[in-house]
């Protein structure tokens, strides 16, 4: 599969990019276990031309974690535009477009999903940053903004021209959130649309390994991308390769593998960040790194509350020494904004 010059693997495996998620420490955890292609949280165009410090942190870039792309969002073009720019000097493989959010707080003000109300204006600044920037540029979509206005066809169609790389489409509409069953049956007729000839990446409910061989044998789809399914279960990408490659499926790692790769995350993000930042965004990768344990709510309180990292260690010692031999399939996802 080729982005531009980009070259990876043929039936590659995104990470999406996710707010609060999507970090320097999980991306690496997931390029460990098998993940090709990273992005960072989602970046503010107009924090970044402010020289804000949230938006500047999310551009440090590491060679390990590459192919990396780094995705903006905003609703005004110039502002875009710049930003766009000043991205590219981080040297990420891509620049790509968030048209697909549909948190409130940024897609009523015309950003994100709510680009899909107003596509005009989508296709102008998609084509002036295509312009700006010497680096590929992608989008990432919905179908349409909702069960009435599923336009992704045409989107899709006008994106291309506008000069873009690249389409990643999940498989909801805005009104929908994170609600009801992704459809992929648009995403297909996209892959299969004959004027279609840039890669087509399908999100949405991906969540083992037997999802995501129906996306690419039913549906046809260049690539998937994985969010939600890999929150606290990095080890998603590892279980998908191996399945594609083998029709094999790999055992569940038991609760002392997992507790492992806990601590793993945990020191990865005290490394990149301050010390109570990574401890509370570390919350919600440990909610769901063991789920499933019965009897488990005290524990899990213990674990989500404490606020000393040698406490939260000895926490998932604990929960290692007592559980370490069980397996427990997790396969559930947490809404995120």
């Amino acid at each position: 599969m080729k982005i531009g010059s980009l070259t990876l693997r043929e039936k590659p495996l995104f990470l999406a990019p996710m707010e609060d998620i999507t970090d320097t420490s999980f991306r690496l955890l997931c390029k460990m276990f098998g993940a090709d292609f990273m992005y960072t949280e989602f970046v503010s165009s107009d924090g970044l031309i402010r020289n804000g410090d949230k938006s500047v942190r999310k551009l440090v870039l590491l060679e390990e974690e590459r192919p990396i792309g780094i995705q903006l969002y905003g609703h005004i073009v110039d502002v875009m535009i710049k930003a766009a720019v000043i991205a590219e000097q981080s040297q990420p493989e891509l620049i790509d477009l968030n048209f697909g959010c549909p948190v409130k707080k940024i897609a009523n003000r015309g950003a994100g999903a709510g680009m899909l109300r107003n596509l005009p204006l989508m296709i102008e600044m998609t084509s002036e940053i295509v312009k700006a920037v010497n680096l590929p540029v992608t989008v990432k979509t919905r179908l349409g903004w909702d069960e009435s206005n599923k336009n992704i066809l045409e989107v899709a169609e006008r994106l291309q021209d506008a000069g873009i790389s690249a389409i990643t489409i999940h498989g909801r509409t805005r009104s929908q959130l994170y609600k009801g069953k992704a459809d992929w049956t648009l995403i297909g007729e996209v892959k299969n649309n004959p004027r279609i000839k840039i890669p087509v990446i399908g999100n949405g409910d991906i969540n083992s390994p037997e999802s995501a061989k129906e996306a690419f044998d039913k549906y046809g789809v260049d690539g998937i991308m994985i969010g939600r399914s890999a929150i606290g279960r990095p080890w998603i990408f590892r279980e998908i390769r191996h399945f594609l490659d083998t029709e094999e499926l790999l055992p569940e790692p038991s609760v002392a593998e997992k507790a492992d790769i806990a601590i793993t995350h945990l020191e990865l993000s005290l490394k990149y960040k301050e010390g109570m930042r990574a401890i509370f965004e570390m919350r919600r990768h440990l909610s769901n790194y063991f789920k499933g344990i019965p009897h488990f709510k005290e524990t899990r309180l213990n674990l989500l509350t404490s606020t000393d990292v040698d406490e939260i260690k000895s926490i998932i010692a604990e929960i290692k020494q007592k559980w370490g031999e069980l397996r427990v399939k997790n396969t559930s996802s947490i809404y995120i904004n």
